[in-house]
């Protein structure tokens, strides 16, 4: 699939690498770090225009999160008649009410992983749209410039800087579920506790 897409880039140029990340933006799996890495590259190498691409890029994937948050923001009645009730969901909620812009932006490029869950859950909450488009579009220029620019910075050894960043958003995503599972298990452990006093 990857090899498939980064070749239609090259043929089709920057329409296809704004399709390609508008519908990452929506949700959908697709290599889109890769393929922002290698578009880099690519512009290195003449083959797609450097500032065409990161502005076609950068509007396209913020008009895909756009459109999740919107279904996350009239899904909203569905989403709380089905989880609200939870305790999953009620710390879900709290903690996107105190840490929402900062998951907003550092998911766009560290752990994109949640990105998707971020999108729904700040239509959801009624994240103010203007807020969650600020934290977004900063996110997505340092995914777009950032990563595109270590691709265009190392030309032919792109897939090798791909390689690292998926390691590492792997690592960061893990680290974040361990953290929430310890505190998790305290959480239980303390009121545990509290009801066999």
């Amino acid at each position: 699939m990857s090899d498939y897409l980064l070749t239609q880039v090259i043929n089709y140029g920057v329409p296809l690498l704004g399709i390609i990340v508008f519908i990452g933006g929506l949700g959908v799996p697709l290599p889109c770090t890769l393929i922002v890495i290698a578009a880099g590259a690519f512009a290195r190498q003449g083959i797609l225009p450097w500032h065409t691409a990161i502005l076609i890029s950068l509007v396209s994937v913020v008009i895909g999160d756009s459109i999740s948050y919107s279904l996350g923001y009239y899904a909203r009645e569905y989403v709380l008649q089905r989880f609200s009730g939870t305790p999953q969901w009620q710390q879900a909620e709290q903690s996107f009410q105190k840490w929402g812009p900062l998951s907003i932006f550092f998911s766009r490029f560290l752990v994109t992983a949640i990105a998707l869950p971020v999108n729904l859950l700040s239509g959801t909450t009624r994240f103010p749209f203007k807020k969650f488009l600020l934290f977004d579009f900063l996110g997505e220029t340092v995914w777009i410039i950032g990563y595109g620019g270590l691709g265009y910075l190392f030309g032919s050894q792109w897939e090798l800087v791909n390689e690292f960043l998926s390691n590492f958003g792997g690592l960061v995503l893990g680290l974040i579920i361990f953290i929430v599972g310890i505190k998790q298990i305290l959480n239980w452990q303390t009121k545990r506790h509290q009801l066999s006093n």
